[in-house]
């Protein structure tokens, strides 16, 4: 169900993705502290990326992230990447350690593998209801409904509804 949620997101983002233009992508936006739909989907991707790629070794630390530019500045590099972790992101649950800090580890604690990925999935989402803010004010851009909402909410406004 996990994965299977994380895929679903991706996909929301590959469709907002193909439906922007190159200046689209790589404008900076006022709403975002003048950053880029670029800058925040290079994010979003660089926590998923340091995940699988720590793995093996058990222990992630995102402060440690690749900064790919190329991520940032070209759409179709990203949307390859995300393909690239979607078809590697269905791995075992495994114990974890995270840890903070580049140059000195300050913080270390237990985790697991299934639990990053719900943070990364939370994460995630909270990236793009920041990209929706600067999507909004483009009238020819589509999202999905639930785009930028997280699902404890998009449940909580369903109750509500009932």
């Amino acid at each position: 169900m996990l994965v299977a949620s994380i895929k679903a997101n991706f996909i929301q983002i590959i469709a907002l993705l193909n439906q922007l233009n190159d200046d689209e992508y790589i404008f900076s936006h006022p709403e975002l502290s003048n950053a880029t739909i670029g800058e925040h989907t290079r994010h979003i991707i660089e926590m998923y990326q340091s995940l699988l790629k720590c793995y093996n070794f058990g222990i992630v630390n995102y402060d440690k992230r690749e900064r790919n530019v190329t991520i940032q500045t070209d759409k179709n590099i990203a949307i390859k990447t995300i393909d690239s972790i979607l078809e590697n992101i269905d791995l075992e649950n495994i114990e974890m350690t995270l840890e903070q800090g580049i140059n000195e580890i300050t913080f270390q604690v237990k985790t697991n593998y299934f639990r990053e990925l719900l943070y990364n999935l939370e994460h995630s989402i909270h990236h793009q209801a920041l990209i929706k803010v600067a999507v909004l004010k483009n009238k020819n851009i589509t999202l999905c409904p639930e785009f930028g909402i997280a699902k404890s909410t998009i449940e909580y406004r369903t109750q509500c509804a009932q």
